[in-house]
């Protein structure tokens, strides 16, 4: 026995000094190569610098973390950084960039794909991812979206707006290409906290109803409507896209709309996906798709394990095609696709908003979540503000025309319309 754990302490002892080594040489590699504003500080106090005046203090609190640091990816910084076993200084959109630098010297570079693994998506294994995401407690969210709680890219037509402007002008922005009038019948698939389907009751005169998979977000929905005194035009229901047609009917709305929710619909199911608005849609109406998409032509997940991060810690099962695998799919299914707009630079700027709204605000988030969600939270927000502006993905409106009889839509010439003032 004593001879085994004399030889655990050695072989530790030995693994430990080859990866401290394997630091060091990756530090030397970034002083020729890359230096990188970062300093590394080991559990013995040791401070490894990394070749220009440090922005980013990393302080390791659990020697397993050297590993990940020594042959760093992505992924393996940041389940570091989530797990506690390292503790960051510095500004997390900064640090982000760094991560990916440290990552491309480790041999890891995000541009490195690999093709994902598809999920089944039952309706039961949707559920639980969505409560996973979006049930954290909506006093969380709160603390960092706007005014609102819009949870999706806004839009910006200068960049000095204000969040709360933004979500604005995107709303209306959704309603216009939609071309939304009074007494129309208007359904959001995927609502959130009912920001699109009250804003489009209030302004525009349509009949609303909103359907998301998150309880929390329900709630918060039907209590909003009701203080706003919608209750007879406006409703947020607990319901599964795929139950829709058998709740609603075939043809029973003018205007779809889908903000942020196919993320979470499968590669495999967007035909699936897509025909269910088709039957819900009467002849001639409008579907407007906002969804994050892959930045590969494949639909490969992010390179440098990001992809893995994401579904581990974030997003449970989501998958993200790309946009022309979106609009194949969507043709497929009946509709003529009339536009295609890339929101990228504006849900970069919308990232970059929550997270320094997050950021500004910790003490008041470590009493509403513990504090391994709020660094997944704090890692994801300014992950993907970056993953945006480097184009790691990006994000598309599709607006299509159910088109299963020939004939014009009924759309106008051009799309001036589209930028009217609201």
């Amino acid at each position: 026995m004593r001879a085994e754990g004399w030889l655990g302490r050695a072989t530790r002892k030995v693994t430990a000094h080859a990866v401290e080594k394997g630091l060091q040489r990756l530090a030397d590699a970034a002083r020729t190569r890359d230096p990188l504003p970062l300093v590394i500080v080991l559990p013995n106090g040791e401070q490894v610098h990394f070749g220009a005046p440090p922005k980013i203090t990393l302080t390791i609190r659990d020697e397993a973390a050297l590993a990940a640091l020594a042959q760093p990816t992505m992924a393996a910084l940041g389940e570091a950084f989530v797990e506690g076993r390292v503790d960051l200084d510095g500004p997390m959109l900064e640090a982000v960039a760094l991560a990916e630098r440290l990552a491309a010297l480790g041999g890891s570079p995000v541009g490195a794909r690999v093709a994902g693994v598809f999920s089944r998506h039952t309706p039961k294994q949707d559920r639980e991812a969505i409560a996973y995401h979006y049930d954290v407690g909506n006093e969380f969210y709160r603390l960092w979206l706007d005014e609102r709680m819009v949870y999706s890219c806004a839009y910006f037509r200068t960049g000095e707006e204000s969040i709360d402007e933004a979500q604005l002008a995107k709303l209306d922005h959704i309603c216009r290409k939609l071309r939304l009038a009074p007494g129309e019948r208007f359904l959001d698939i995927g609502c959130g906290w009912g920001g699109l389907i009250i804003h489009a009751a209030q302004k525009y005169g349509v009949r609303a109803i909103g359907i998301t998979l998150s309880e929390a977000q329900q709630r918060l929905a039907a209590e909003r409507i009701a203080a706003a005194g919608l209750g007879e035009r406006c409703q947020a229901l607990l319901l599964d896209y795929r139950e829709a047609v058998k709740r609603f009917g075939a043809e029973s709305f003018d205007k779809v709309a889908s903000v942020g929710m196919f993320e979470h619909v499968g590669l495999r199911n967007l035909g699936t996906y897509f025909g269910i608005v088709r039957e819900l849609l009467r002849e001639r109406g409008l579907f407007l798709n906002h969804g994050i998409t892959s930045a590969d032509v494949d639909s490969r997940p992010v390179g440098s394990g990001v992809g893995d991060f994401i579904g581990t810690y974030v997003f449970p099962h989501g998958e993200l095609p790309h946009v022309s695998l979106a609009l194949r799919e969507m043709a497929a299914q009946g509709f003529e696709v009339v536009d295609v707009e890339s929101l990228r630079p504006h849900y970069a700027k919308t990232l970059q908003h929550w997270s320094n709204r997050l950021e500004a605000r910790l003490p008041e988030a470590r009493r509403l979540v513990d504090e391994k969600t709020l660094r997944i939270w704090r890692a994801y927000l300014a992950g993907c503000s970056y993953g945006f502006t480097r184009h790691w993905i990006n994000i598309y409106q599709l607006l299509g025309s159910k088109q299963t009889q020939p004939g014009l839509t009924e759309l106008p010439l051009t799309r001036d319309w589209m930028y009217a003032p609201a």
